[in-house]
């Protein structure tokens, strides 16, 4: 295929989010006062809570199987190579420029974690749906493009709510305690105070008090004591969010045949309940655009933020990310791990050219650290996103085809 064609191709998808991002905006402004904040944090929580879960689970539960599950088994290892390689280059990049301990924890996440929920979701139908249709049929594309996206969605969400999350606490509760001892305090939330406590101040044990001890009490209690402590430090509610329950649900109603003969098709007893998610879900892709078009309009706030770390990260995201991702991914062909399936290899590739994460705003809130200088950052990685991706998913195309 012509490489103009597959940068026609490439670009009317970023132009879709571009559009309805555009109209967030505009609805945010303090002309119309429309998307107010109190607005966007109701439309935010229902976004988190309804349609986000209803659209992820009723999409793995119709395209996702135990076949095609099991094809797809290198999807979590690249996500969690592009976490990791994401944060290692970001933590060389803070080394090189000592920044401040404020946005070591900002800039670590934003390298980190990239956007695999929304944009995929937006950026695969609307390129299967092209005139060229360079992966074939449009409807088997649409359907298997979903499932990949929604798939990446659900162990994004898992990742960062895990990965990202804890890094952005480490760094916290270390401005936590510098400031407590100056009198002051971060977070506007108590109970996030309260675990950057507990996690700030763990209690020294001596090996030979605890040698001690432990002959004191029973085998199993010496087993389940560590466990319980695990289970305490993890933030189970953070951890299990709505969508990635939602994501368990919909893969066991896919893989189980039972389930999926009583949710899903035309004949089951229950496709009602199935239906429904649908329509809910339908609503979460322009709902999430809209919003972010109103979020990023902070970013144009005043901040002390350093331009260096704003090109540090727009490097990091947009340059040395997808070029490793082009090594590993095509290494990965070459071994004959990853099954061949041209839209398949283009998702894996499109994980590694994404921008930052909008979830990685509402942990900098969660903190009360980095609020204003994440806006900056999310403002101008999404602008600059609308150059990068239209070339990197032209270049991809052109790769996998």
């Amino acid at each position: 295929m012509q490489l103009w064609k597959l940068f026609i191709t490439a670009l009317m998808p970023v132009l879709k989010v571009l559009i309805i991002t555009a109209v967030g905006a505009f609805l945010a402004l303090h002309r119309f006062n429309i998307l107010r904040e109190s607005a966007r944090k109701h439309l935010n929580t229902i976004v988190y809570y309804v349609f986000t879960p209803a659209l992820v689970c009723s999409i793995l539960a119709k395209a996702i199987t135990f076949r095609s599950l099991v094809m797809v088994w290198f999807m979590p290892l690249n996500i969690l190579l592009t976490f990791i390689i994401g944060a290692a280059l970001g933590w060389l990049f803070l080394k090189m420029t000592k920044s401040p301990p404020d946005m070591q924890g900002l800039v670590l996440g934003c390298c980190a974690a990239g956007n695999l929920g929304n944009l995929p979701l937006i950026i695969i139908p609307a390129v299967c749906k092209e005139s060229n249709r360079p992966f074939g049929d449009a409807d088997i594309c649409n359907k298997k493009g979903l499932a990949y996206a929604s798939l990446s969605m659900a162990i994004g969400n898992i990742y960062i709510w895990t990965f990202v999350y804890n890094i952005i606490r480490v760094y916290s509760s270390q401005i936590y305690k510098v400031n407590k001892i100056e009198g002051s305090t971060v977070g506007p939330v108590s109970a996030i105070e309260t675990d950057l406590e507990n996690h700030s101040t763990e209690p020294a044990v001596n090996a030979q008090d605890l040698s001690e001890t432990n002959n004191h009490v029973p085998k199993q209690n010496q087993i389940m004591k560590p466990l319980k402590t695990l289970v305490k430090k993890l933030n189970l509610k953070v951890l299990l969010a709505p969508s990635t329950i939602a994501s368990i649900l919909g893969l066991i109603i896919g893989v189980v045949p039972p389930f999926q003969k009583m949710l899903v098709g035309d004949n089951a007893p229950l496709r009602v309940v199935e239906d429904s998610a649908s329509m809910l879900g339908d609503a979460s892709i322009p709902a999430i655009t809209v919003l972010v078009g109103a979020n990023l309009l902070n970013g144009l706030k005043r901040s002390g933020m350093k331009l260096s770390l704003l090109v540090g990260i727009l490097v990091i995201r947009y340059i040395a990310l997808p070029i490793l991702g082009v090594a590993i991914i095509k290494g990965a062909i070459h071994i004959g791990i990853i099954h061949h399936d041209p839209l398949y290899h283009f998702i894996l590739l499109l994980q590694y050219a994404l921008p930052p994460a909008i979830s990685i705003s509402t942990i900098t809130q969660l903190f009360g650290a980095g609020e204003t200088e994440c806006s900056i950052v999310m403002l101008a990685t999404y602008l600059c996103a609308s150059f990068s991706l239209t070339l990197w998913s032209t270049f991809f195309m052109w790769l996998v085809l």
